[in-house]
């Protein structure tokens, strides 16, 4: 092993113990890591950390930005690299990080898909006619929750039955970064949960944490809801593929359209910064005239769009 990915090993170790990262982003941070080191290996210049500097980091930068990197994942590499200097810095292993003000090139900015009401109603009201009943109360259960509290995928598969209050109407989430946040859990998805519960016992046992489960009683993974949503729009004649993220775009969107209150959708999301939560406020320009024409005092005097000058 090169010193250079001795080095990356050793970092990856303590984001393990110490930070106590999930191994889906331990993984993203070896693979940012190891492309750094792979660049840095063929720099006759560069025998160790400790000699890259900012103008190696933008050329490296550039180099991955050519090969069609976009600056989402740029940023994330960068990200990867000031955390990786950090700690180099604290282990004495370097004595500046050359990664503190270089910057990724923005990308065009992504809005969120999500489906409407009616599609939503479409996809959840009542089991496809040729679904297993076990797996029907289970799925429908899963959508209703993710749906009713915008739930993220992980943070779905990651709930246990001690998290749900369901007399209550309320849900602990534990979010990215361990992050806990409370948040309701509305009438439909509370009486879905209530039907799936019977169905989950006869597989699970006393020991088993998880709310939601496979066949063989153990906790569901990530790639059988997203089969199953896929699934269950298919059967359901939903015009667009789905996937899980989709319905927690559609909670967001679908709460902000009905509130207006961006700071509210802010906390049921579980995002850190308002700035995240911004990317909703994409509404149809129709739909912002109306409300404006029935909230603002003075609204009703506004000239038609055609007169203005």
């Amino acid at each position: 092993m090169s010193a250079l990915q001795a080095d990356i090993e050793s970092f990856l170790r303590h984001l393990a113990a110490e930070r106590r990262l999930s191994p889906h982003t331990l993984a993203a941070y070896r693979r940012d890591l190891d492309e750094l080191a792979g660049w840095c290996a063929k720099q006759p210049a560069l025998a160790g950390w400790s000699q890259l500097k900012s103008a190696q980091v933008r050329q490296f930068v550039a180099v991955c930005h050519r090969e069609g990197l976009g600056g989402t994942s740029l940023a994330r590499r960068l990200s990867a690299i000031r955390s990786f200097y950090e700690f180099l810095l604290r282990e004495g292993r370097a004595t500046d990080n050359p990664a503190l003000g270089v910057r990724a090139p923005k990308s065009p900015r992504k809005l969120p898909s999500a489906i409407d009401p009616d599609e939503v109603s479409q996809l959840l009201d009542g089991a496809a006619s040729d679904d297993d009943p076990w797996l029907a109360a289970r799925d429908a259960a899963m959508f209703e929750l993710m749906y009713s509290s915008g739930l993220r995928l992980a943070e779905l598969v990651a709930v246990d039955l001690a998290a749900l209050d369901l007399a209550a109407g309320e849900l602990v989430v534990t979010g990215k970064g361990r992050k806990t946040r409370i948040v309701p859990v509305g009438g439909k998805a509370v009486a879905a949960v209530r039907a799936w519960l019977p169905r989950r016992a006869e597989v699970a046992g006393g020991d088993q944490p998880a709310l939601f489960v496979s066949r063989r009683g153990e906790r569901i993974g990530s790639r059988a809801v997203q089969q199953r949503l896929a699934r269950a729009g298919v059967v359901k004649g939903v015009s667009r593929h789905l996937h899980p993220h989709m319905l927690r775009h559609s909670f967001a969107t679908h709460l902000l359209e009905s509130s207006g209150d961006l700071r509210a959708v802010q906390e049921l999301l579980g995002h850190a910064d308002i700035a995240t939560t911004q990317v909703y406020t994409h509404l149809d320009f129709q739909h912002l005239a109306q409300v404006y024409d029935r909230a603002h005092p003075r609204a009703r005097k506004r000239p038609a769009a055609e007169g203005d000058e």
